[in-house]
């Protein structure tokens, strides 16, 4: 049998950058790196099956969008040491409604938000008042991501039944509209990215989605510290080993998680793309990626960080 470190299952072509960074900072530390693509998921899902080659940890960026690696996800549920991202843990994080409430509960600030049922379950709402959202609000499915289903800038109740039928499954969340300060030359909106335990504020530009690395200068200028804290209990809360979530800071100074929690976040580089990522935080999520695999390969002597 072969035993790799690590497998990383893909199918998006923008994730290649990200996965060379991920091959060589295990080859750094020794380890290896199994790749499951869309080209050859069938004769590596026999090779499984047949013991003829397995891997002791699992990220999953493919499942999300193509349900046919649901194989892949059992197999490295019931073999694998340690799978980023659970999949039953990822899971509880998807649903919008349910991390709403979560959040709430545990003291964190966000939108105000209505819960509405899904329309299969009660297609005719009873009167509904909107007006505790303001002038205007955002309308989301409680699963999906990628802004698939969102209506921003809704006014209307009837925008609200109109966006219900498009996923009459599913249950919906309406959130008040967010207005963020300026503080110098951004608005006050931010992408936070997390992996095991490190945490990455960015600027970011809800509108042209552009990151911007938080400085230290700006974080100690403008009392930014509450994002560290936040995203710490986001990642508390969620049990996940890595995402993203959006934090925006209203003009009663009040920081408001906008979006909760991203599992499958976007890493493409900055340097390739204009909304990417920067390149030193994508670097370094690799770098922390393989630090977990080399924690869950049974050689004490990887562990340490090159």
């Amino acid at each position: 049998m072969i035993l790799y470190s690590m497998c990383v299952a893909w199918n998006w072509e923008y994730d290649a950058d990200f996965v060379n960074l991920l091959e060589s900072a295990l080859i750094s530390r020794g380890l290896s790196l199994l790749q499951i693509t869309p080209g050859n998921f069938e004769d590596m899902m026999c090779s499984l099956s047949r013991n003829e080659l397995a891997f002791r940890v699992f990220y999953d960026r493919a499942s999300d969008s193509d349900p046919g690696f649901t194989p892949l996800i059992r197999w490295a549920g019931d073999h694998a040491a340690h799978c980023i991202n659970h999949h039953e843990t990822a899971r509880r994080t998807w649903d919008k409604t349910a991390m709403h409430q979560t959040l709430i509960h545990a003291g964190l600030y966000t939108p105000y938000g209505i819960i509405l049922p899904s329309y299969d379950e009660q297609p005719e709402l009873s009167h509904i008042d909107l007006n505790p959202l303001g002038e205007r609000f955002t309308i989301k499915p409680a699963h999906g991501g990628g802004g698939e289903g969102v209506v921003n800038d809704a006014t209307t109740m009837k925008e609200v039944q109109n966006a219900r039928k498009l996923f009459p499954a599913d249950k919906y969340l309406l959130q008040s509209h967010i207005d963020p300060i300026r503080l110098g030359n951004h608005m006050a909106w931010f992408r936070v990215l997390y992996c095991s335990g490190q945490i990455y504020p960015c600027w970011w530009d809800n509108s042209t989605h552009i990151y911007t690395i938080l400085s230290c200068e700006d974080k100690n200028l403008y009392n930014l510290s509450p994002l560290i804290d936040m995203t710490a209990t986001v990642a508390r809360l969620s049990s996940l080993d890595i995402f993203s979530t959006e934090i925006a800071i209203t003009v009663d100074g009040t920081f408001v998680v906008v979006d909760f929690v991203n599992d499958q976040i976007d890493l493409r580089l900055k340097s390739k793309a204009r909304d990417g990522v920067p390149d030193t935080v994508v670097q370094d999520i690799a770098a922390r990626t393989a630090l977990l695999a080399a924690e869950n390969s049974g050689d004490p002597s990887v562990y340490q960080t090159t």
